[in-house]
């Protein structure tokens, strides 16, 4: 039987540790603004009150601006397969969470809150990359923001290369695309989708 209830899923856990339940801020403090500078990958979840979409946002570290002295953040939608999940979901349903990591850094930073999109043409400027305006820039307001200790990183051993396989573990991409949709539709191959990437980026 599924658990169903808080009350009885909290009687498999002690209490929440003291620190733990104090470490949640309202807004970016310096050192949420360093991490988020220092950062050059994210994870973006999105809901459109129904269900949950998870997107992996990339840049050069400092790609993501804060604004308001810590109560929101720009983020540039890149180029992409322009399905358009995540942003359709804020239209209809503006609270995210993401959490941004650094590479060699076991820690994690959680940023929750309230998101919109735009299109203006100032704002996209400020995100341009490599003389590219995105097509529309994310505002995130900071509802609220904390720090996650490093277990989840450490048991997974993700910034450790010697537990990285020696070879890519999974079929190219185009080859899992093929099998996947069918096996009459033409597929990229994975030097061809690389040589592609180098022009998309922006």
């Amino acid at each position: 039987m599924p658990i169903e209830t808080e009350e009885e899923l909290r009687t498999h856990y002690a209490s929440v540790n003291v620190r733990a339940a104090q470490k949640v801020l309202k807004k970016l403090d310096d050192h949420c603004k360093a991490f988020i500078a220092a950062s050059p990958f994210f994870l973006l979840a999105t809901s459109n009150g129904t269900d949950i979409d998870v997107s992996p946002k990339g840049d050069p570290a400092g790609s993501v601006l804060v604004e308001d002295d810590g109560a929101a953040l720009l983020i540039a939608d890149r180029p992409g397969n322009n399905r358009l999940d995540g942003l359709v979901n804020i239209v209809n349903h503006p609270w995210v969470a993401t959490i941004f990591l650094i590479p060699g850094v076991s820690e994690t930073l959680r940023v929750n809150g309230r998101a919109s999109i735009h299109a203006e043409l100032a704002i996209r400027e400020r995100v341009a990359m490599n003389d590219r305006l995105p097509a529309t820039v994310t505002r995130l307001e900071v509802d609220e923001a904390y720090l996650h200790c490093a277990k989840a990183l450490i048991r997974s051993k993700l910034w450790k290369p010697e537990s990285w396989a020696q070879q890519r573990p999974v079929a190219p991409m185009g080859e899992m695309l093929r099998d996947q949709i069918g096996s009459d539709t033409e597929f990229e191959t994975e030097a061809q989708m690389m040589k592609r990437y180098e022009t998309q980026l922006y």
